[in-house]
């Protein structure tokens, strides 16, 4: 493998692990009415490459902001 590749795929992963930051944090920071239902989305957002997409698609606007976030 030459560098550009190396980079490029350092990349990409650096986006997903970013991605998948957001959206845990954005679960820690809401609240879903219930602690099962937090962790739940909590578990789909850290799967690997598509739990962040799944959870901003389906999980995001579920959760209410917190006061005070």
């Amino acid at each position: 493998m030459d560098f550009q590749t190396i980079t490029v795929w350092a990349g990409i992963g650096l986006l997903f692990f970013v991605l998948t930051n957001i959206a845990f944090f954005d679960v820690a920071r809401k609240d879903f009415g219930s602690l099962p239902q937090k962790a739940l989305w909590a578990i789909v957002a850290l799967i690997p490459f598509i739990g962040f997409v799944i959870y901003f698609a389906f999980g995001a606007r579920k959760g209410a902001k917190k006061p005070g976030f």
